[in-house]
C-alpha cells in the first residue's frame, strides 16, 4: 500500500491524478468513499483524471468514453475494456492505494 494523497485534499466530486508503483492512477471521492483506477482511457489512452466525475463514472475528456470508477467497468463507447481498479483504503488522514510490485 502506498500512501498517494491527504483524504482532505480531495473533497467528494474531486478527482486527483497521483503515482504509486509507477502508475499514473486517478483518484476518485465520490460521496466521501475514494476509488482509484488506471489513468489510460482502454479506447485511446486518453488521460481519464482530466475528465469529468459525475457521481460514480468518470468520462474520458477526448471520446466521451465512460467508466465506473468503483469496478473499471466500461460503461459507455468507444470503451469496451475495462480499466484497472486498484484498493483504496484511508488510513489516518492518508489516502493509500494498492499497486502491484
Amino acid at each position: 500500500m502506498v500512501a498517494v494523497a491527504k483524504a482532505a485534499e480531495i473533497q467528494p466530486g474531486q478527482m486527483r491524478i497521483v503515482e504509486a508503483g509507477g502508475q499514473r492512477i486517478a483518484l476518485c471521492n465520490v460521496g466521501g468513499t475514494f476509488y482509484a483506477i488506471q489513468d489510460v482511457c482502454t479506447h485511446d489512452d486518453g488521460p481519464l483524471g482530466e475528465g469529468t466525475l459525475r457521481g460514480d463514472v468518470v468520462e474520458c475528456p477526448r471520446h466521451g468514453a465512460r467508466f465506473d470508477v468503483r469496478t473499471g467497468a466500461a460503461v459507455r463507447m468507444p470503451a469496451i475494456v475495462p480499466v484497472k481498479a486498484y484498493p483504496v483504503r484511508v488510513d489516518g488522514a492518508d489516502v493509500v492505494v494498492e499497486v502491484e510490485g
